[in-house]
């Protein structure tokens, strides 16, 4: 598996998108965009790639840092975007549209046709970053 790395600079480098096997249609779009939101959102995120298993061989796209932000998955009919501490951040967009009775995780199901919020996506990603980096690590 290729792990994001922290480089001289301090910031995380990543795979190239070519070592990326995304999805060659609309699922693929909506994650490439997400990529990309999240590097400029929280330039010091890792991206790595975890739980391959048969029927994902590909695995899940995690975003990181000092524990994780967001993970995107890919189904047949939607995209999940999930936010591992989801539950502790404010949401005034509403993006957040699956696990709003838990009390931890929160995320956005995005299906063919759907647009994010570029901007609203970003200030989650900020926020998560930065109740990652001011809450003690468990």
């Amino acid at each position: 598996m290729k792990r994001s790395r922290v480089g001289k600079t301090g910031v995380a480098t990543r795979p190239t998108d070519a070592t990326v096997r995304e999805p060659p249609d609309w699922r693929g779009e909506v994650l490439s965009r997400v990529r990309r939101l999240v590097r400029q959102a929280e330039p010091r995120a890792i991206e790595e790639r975890k739980w391959r298993r048969p029927a994902n061989p590909a695995g899940v796209a995690v975003w990181s840092r000092d524990g994780i932000l967001c993970t995107g998955e890919v189904y047949k009919t939607h995209v999940r975007l999930t936010f591992a501490r989801g539950a502790a951040l404010e949401d005034p967009s509403g993006l957040f549209n699956s696990g709003l009775e838990g009390h931890a995780v929160r995320a956005i199901v995005l299906r063919e046709g759907d647009a994010i919020d570029g901007e609203a996506f970003q200030a989650l990603i900020r926020a998560a970053a930065a109740l990652n980096t001011s809450s003690p690590r468990r």
